[in-house]
């Protein structure tokens, strides 16, 4: 499958403080890709290296096979680019700054901006300055879907946007992009908007990805176990994430099925009862494999 972002061996610092290390990964043509992480780890920090805003301290990232730091003008007019929902020209109203940034894209799709704007009830004549913060990140992106790039880049799409409006924005996203083979590459911190819009999810811990995989996968195969214990497993086990100790019930996550799980159980001496199991969200499970704290 081609590859429309290629990123090898990122490594980067602020100052003494290492970010990641040997940071490695693929977005395939046509896949909505979602980057999962806590806080400083390293998602926006990712979203500026791939816009060029940034240089890695090594490594190297290829977009539609070209270098991100020495790339085309040409090739750059095909990515679309939004940094935590900002929208310039706050003083301009929603049809004056459509016809401003017109301007600049021979492949402008007016349609697919005022098709958004039509769907968040705002009028034409309505000044950008005197809207809403959710609002505002909505028009900016209405005006990265008129440009008509081939991919997408959205630094934490949902800012300020209630839930009706988040929902609204997510179904929107992924029917735009599936009719018309975009490739989108995106963060935000509301797990669920992942689960209902993304193909594919990279979870990252502090300083490396911890997996890359079809959220089909993840619904489908990760499960949360609990159980009844006096105590925590006396040595780790492989394939289980983060195992927690509350008021006697021992919980944690795994991909593993149930009788793979009570093998690894026994072998960890650890003494037990009342082992359930259930299929994870997406959100279940980032917590599961990043912890809670």
């Amino acid at each position: 499958m081609e590859n429309v972002i290629e990123c090898r061996s990122l490594t980067h610092y602020y100052g003494k403080r290492l970010i990641y290390k040997g940071l490695s990964f693929n977005v395939p043509k046509g896949r909505i890709l979602g980057l999962l992480g806590k806080n400083g780890t390293g998602k926006t920090t990712t979203i500026n290296i791939l816009s060029g805003y940034l240089e890695p301290k090594s490594g190297e990232c290829r977009i539609f096979g070209e270098n991100i730091r020495s790339m085309n003008p040409a090739t750059r007019e095909r990515i679309g680019l939004l940094i935590e929902g900002h929208v310039q020209y706050q003083f301009m109203t929603i049809k004056e700054i459509e016809r401003f940034y017109s301007a600049f894209y021979p492949a402008w799709r007016k349609e697919a901006y005022y098709e958004l704007m039509g769907k968040l009830k705002v009028a034409p004549g309505q000044r950008i300055s005197r809207m809403s913060c959710g609002q505002k990140s909505q028009v900016a992106l209405g005006l990265i879907l008129a440009q008509n790039p081939d991919l997408l880049i959205l630094d934490d799409f949902s800012l300020g946007l209630d839930p009706g409006y988040r929902r609204l924005f997510a179904d929107y996203l992924r029917e735009y992009a599936k009719a018309e083979g975009k490739t989108v590459f995106l963060t935000s911190h509301i797990i669920q908007d992942m689960e209902r819009l993304v193909d594919d999810c990279i979870i990252m811990d502090y300083g490396k990805i911890l997996l890359q995989c079809p959220v089909s996968d993840i619904l489908g195969k990760f499960r949360i176990y609990s159980c009844l214990a006096e105590k925590m497993p006396e040595k780790d086990f492989d394939g289980i994430y983060h195992p927690s100790l509350i008021k006697g019930r021992l919980e944690f996550g795994s991909f593993l099925p149930p009788e793979e799980v009570k093998e690894k159980l026994d072998m960890a001496a650890t003494v037990y009862s009342d082992l359930q199991c259930s299929h994870a969200t997406l959100e279940d499970a980032f917590i599961s494999m990043t912890g809670k704290y």
